[in-house]
């Protein structure tokens, strides 16, 4: 028997919001439990389905904490033999880093579809229930593996994935690379590979052994930005900075300066760019290792290499 069980993990998220009856502003993410968001779609009362909570929150507060019990209940359920896939649903803001958290830590063989909504629940008309059943196309399809995000009918690998805006449905991007599939009155358009990749040996043990994590953060490249945020953060005993760069990584001269001085004290330091599309193209003479992602994605991987 091939197998057709589905796992739905709820972590809340707008999707997963309460309001005045026909609000869209005004809710409170993460409200509504998975199962109720599941009952609600009459589309999947013939599917096997395994509901979980992992979390009730707005995903701008999402911690590490939920990130390592999210990750043993996805490592768990994929081992599974009849589970075909997995659905979470998750809050919009932070989205993109727990499906390149998730697709490093786990490099799963298996369907994982992550989907959101930028409207809630009580919405007059709520987003959610259509994402939620396309996760679920994307979750059964055949073949399928690695972690994807699901929105408003677009597939989008975890890699590449990123929210692009503040407000409206279709509020995700892949940049340069484009989505990897579409979902169509009820069936999955695939445009390019599904996301793959190997975890590090161990890499999800150590995850989920860690009791403190290291300290990374994200300083920005701006007009004007010079060393004192830098040398503050190194004072302060910082594990980690990912510069988020102008253009093709570029750092004015105090800035740079102070991320080669934080290397030689024993800081690990990466160099993204701010731009939206595009990555770091390294040339000759950089001093800083470029990353090819996102800041947040490239803040995600420091994080995950000092863990080691």
């Amino acid at each position: 028997m091939s197998p057709d069980r589905i796992v739905v993990m709820g972590t809340g998220g707008t999707i997963a919001g309460r309001g005045a009856p026909g609000a869209e502003l005004g809710y409170v993410a993460g409200q509504i439990g998975v199962e109720d968001l599941v009952a609600a779609i009459p589309e999947l009362r013939d599917v096997r389905v395994v509901t979980e909570q992992v979390a009730q929150i707005d995903s701008k507060d999402m911690a590490f904490g939920v990130w390592q019990s999210l990750a043993a209940r996805c490592a768990h359920w994929l081992g599974q033999a009849d589970v075909a896939g997995i659905v979470v649903t998750h809050g919009t803001d932070t989205l993109e880093e727990t499906a390149w958290f998730l697709q490093r830590v786990l490099a799963p063989g298996k369907p994982v579809a992550i989907t959101c909504a930028m409207r809630p629940a009580t919405a007059l008309v709520p987003d959610g229930p259509q994402n939620l059943l396309d996760a679920f196309t994307v979750a059964r399809q055949a073949g399928a593996r690695g972690v994807m995000a699901v929105c408003a009918g677009v597939v989008h690998g975890a890699a590449e994935v990123r929210k692009v805006h503040t407000y409206r449905l279709d509020a995700f991007g892949s940049g340069d690379a484009g989505p990897l599939a579409y979902v169509e009155a009820g069936r999955v358009r695939q445009l390019r590979g599904w996301p793959q990749g190997l975890s590090g040996a161990g890499l999800l043990d150590r995850v989920l052994c860690a009791r403190e994590w290291p300290w990374v953060e994200i300083v920005t490249n701006h007009a004007g930005a010079g060393s004192r945020t830098v040398d503050a953060l190194v004072a302060g005993g910082v594990q980690g900075l990912v510069a988020a760069g102008t253009g093709n990584g570029s750092l004015n001269v105090p800035m740079e300066q102070a991320l080669l001085r934080a290397m030689e004290k024993g800081v690990r330091v990466l160099r993204s760019t701010r731009c939206l599309d595009g990555k770091v193209i390294a040339q000759a003479g950089d001093r800083l290792p470029a990353h090819p992602l996102t800041p947040v994605k490239a803040r995600v991987d420091l994080l995950l290499e000092l863990l080691a």
